[in-house]
């Protein structure tokens, strides 16, 4: 399988159908329960069908989508972290989770930069949003340790988004 993204503790790569177990198995409440879509993995069943009809398809129809997030000490695929084309956004949105033993090691921002990194210079985006729920105060800190910039906040279903974004490029005037 292809590394896409190669940092000091962590690998990502596309997914395949024998990523199943691992999807099932950090589809959990504690992991999913700001994501929008808890309880949508159930079965192996289940973890196949996003696999195969959300994953792949994004890979073949966006170019990326996304990636499975192999911790390298042990090569366990812990989660997920990448884009994925929003058309709400109408653009990129950045997102990432793993399985709660591998919280507060500075994964996730590891995770994330990195993913943001390949979206701006690898497949060239531009730019990049991110959201979560006002609740999730580590991911909030992450996207912000990033340097991605807040843009607004909305309700959903009950809950206040936040949006984050890339920030935009800097416009310099030249002496004239």
């Amino acid at each position: 399988m292809t590394i896409l993204i190669d940092t000091p503790r962590l690998q990502m790569r596309e997914f395949t159908l024998d990523d199943a177990e691992a999807v099932l198995a950090f589809s959990i409440p504690e992991v999913t329960r700001y994501t929008g879509d808890e309880g949508t993995v159930q079965t192996l069943d289940d973890a196949r069908r996003i696999i195969r009809e959300i994953w792949l398809r994004e890979y073949q129809e966006n170019g990326y989508a996304r990636y499975a997030l192999v911790h390298k000490a042990d090569n366990r695929v812990i989660g997920f972290c990448g884009l994925k084309f929003e058309p709400h956004l109408g653009g990129p949105d950045l997102g990432y989770r793993m399985l709660p033993e591998y919280w507060g090691q500075g994964l996730g921002l590891e995770a994330a930069k990195a993913a943001l990194e390949y979206g701006q210079q690898v497949l060239k985006l531009d730019p990049i949003y991110a959201e979560v729920v006002e609740e999730n105060h580590a991911s909030r800190r992450i996207l912000e340790k990033l340097g991605m910039v807040w843009q607004t906040q909305y309700e959903e279903d009950g809950e206040q988004i936040h949006r984050y974004r890339t920030p935009k490029p800097s416009t310099s005037s030249m002496p004239g």
